[in-house]
């Protein structure tokens, strides 16, 4: 039986028994990967939209035939199964694809393997030209990979630090900054590594890289954390973020964490940028968060197309994500759970509140909102086309601290802020991938859902939010039963910019009144 391999990390080839096939067919490569990465039968007609988008039908097809014809002909007749509608990889031979092979060391949790099998991004500098469909396609699949292997780098470099195998850590380090130069977190720990390893001269030179990394495309220095790990040695502690892990449902793996044990589980689901790890940075959040597990166990997750979940091919809407919030219940063994819904995250715990009220405690809504885009009879958000202009001028300046004039005012002249905000932005998505994403925000509209929301709920807003109007929090209040409205002051979007403690006490007098 024939043996071939696909390597889709990196660019592409095919093999056949460990010999490269010469295929000069670029549309014949990406139909192969396709395949390959479907692993199952696919249609004519997908893939004559996605390889001739252009052409006429009859066209289409007799290219097709050709290139299916010019493939056999390289490969062998016995490679592909094709009949009149679909085309697969013939069951009769052994198919290997890398990519494939990466994932599932991911799932076994043998990280040090999966970082050895990620040999770069997914079909790196390849496109098959003109196929935008395609192109589209990879660049989400690429996106979800390069998610994983940042994940698995992180474990990995976790897993060798505590075995002592300091110069493996420091490897699994630097790649990490290669992801990320302006990353103040894997620059620690490359710097930590280094020192571990004994080689102090090359911690002092990344040292020196990172801090004038940071001064050119951020403006500002390194931590003070970051500053004394050369002068401390190998002896300053870097505290890890709880443990991440991995529900996998609707064919996505989400991102989750699970911190505390207090007597009630409170899901947290934020706005458009949330990466679980990066969150614990932040002093200010990390406080915040410390304060929720003191109330219950928190539960924390990514939802799909952010952060360490998946990167999607499509617009991810309410439903999808309140699909998102059982999955990551049931993951983490919870039957009942208090939502904590901050700006869009609001939503799709209304949506998961109203399909499932016996699995609901009691939901809580800050800086939220039910609807992306204002109308005539909801005038509490911007206008479709402000918010298509907002959207692309936000992923203009992607990668810096993108909007945090609007949604922490208080801390947008922090300089350790910003370039926190700066990386989390980097970490969370891509400016493509955001995209949908943002996209999937603006068409949402759960105001029908309201008068169906049965449990206690508690809504907060800061009464000069620069991101989400007041008006949008007096809305959600007003029109679900019995719920309780608090205005607070400040501007802050975010939770635990400004002034948290009035959050943190609202929140947990609430929480305290729900019942057994």
């Amino acid at each position: 039986m024939a043996l071939f391999s696909v390597r889709t990390l990196g660019f592409p080839e095919i093999r056949r028994d460990g010999q490269l096939c010469q295929l000069a067919l670029r549309k014949g490569l990406a139909l192969l990967v396709y395949l390959a990465e479907a692993k199952t039968s696919v249609g004519r007609d997908t893939f004559a939209a996605m390889l001739w988008p252009e052409d006429r039908e009859e066209v289409v097809r007799a290219r097709l035939r050709r290139l299916l014809h010019r493939l056999q002909l390289t490969l062998g007749d016995d490679v592909l199964t094709i009949d009149r509608s679909t085309i697969r990889w013939s069951e009769s031979i052994g198919l290997q694809v890398d990519s494939q092979r990466f994932e599932q060391a991911c799932d076994r949790g043998e990280y040090a393997r999966a970082c050895r099998d990620y040999f770069g991004d997914f079909l790196e500098g390849f496109s098959p030209g003109d196929c935008p469909q395609f192109d589209e396609w990879a660049f989400f699949r690429r996106e979800a990979l390069r998610g994983r292997a940042i994940q698995a780098l992180e474990r990995a470099v976790r897993d060798s630090n505590a075995a002592g195998d300091y110069a493996a850590a420091a490897a699994h380090a630097g790649r990490l900054v290669g992801f990320d130069p302006l990353s103040e977190v894997y620059g620690r720990h490359l710097i930590r590594n280094l020192l571990l390893a004994g080689d102090r001269a090359a911690a002092r030179r990344h040292l020196d890289a990172l801090t004038q990394r940071l001064r050119d495309e951020l403006r500002v220095a390194p931590e003070a954390e970051t500053r004394a790990l050369l002068n401390a040695g190998a002896t300053v502690a870097i505290e890890d973020p709880p443990s991440t892990r991995y529900a996998s449902g609707g064919g996505v793996h989400l991102a989750f964490q699970t911190y505390g044990d207090g007597p009630i589980d409170i899901l947290l689901l934020p706005g458009f940028v949330s990466h679980v790890e990066r969150v614990w940075e932040e002093p200010r959040c990390r406080a915040f968060l410390s304060s929720l597990a003191r109330m219950g166990r928190l539960i924390l997750l990514d939802r799909r197309g952010i952060g360490l979940s998946d990167r999607v091919g499509f617009n991810p809407g309410v439903d999808a994500t309140a699909q998102d919030i059982g999955t990551v219940l049931d993951a983490a063994g919870s039957r009942r759970a208090v939502l904590f819904g901050a700006s869009e995250g609001g939503p799709a715990c209304i949506r998961f509140a109203v399909d499932h009220p016996d699995r609901v405690a009691g939901l809580i809504l800050f800086g939220s909102l039910a609807k992306g885009t204002a109308t005539q009879d909801y005038p509490h958000a911007l206008h479709a086309s402000q918010y298509d202009a907002w959207l692309r001028q936000l992923i203009a300046v992607w990668g810096g601290p993108a909007g945090i004039e609007t949604f922490a005012p208080s801390l947008s002249a922090d300089p350790q802020a910003r370039a926190w905000w700066a990386g989390m932005l980097r970490a969370a998505s891509s400016p493509g991938a955001l995209k949908g994403v943002l996209e999937a925000l603006r068409d949402l509209d759960v105001r029908q859902l309201l008068g169906r929301v049965s449990i206690p709920t508690l809504v907060l807003h800061r009464h000069d939010d620069r991101a989400v109007r007041i008006g949008a929090g007096r809305h959600l209040a007003s029109h679900i039963a019995h719920a309780r409205f608090v205005e607070l002051d400040g501007a802050d979007h975010w939770v635990f910019a400004g002034d948290q403690q009035p959050v943190v006490d609202n929140v947990r007098r609430f929480v305290e009144s729900l019942p057994a």
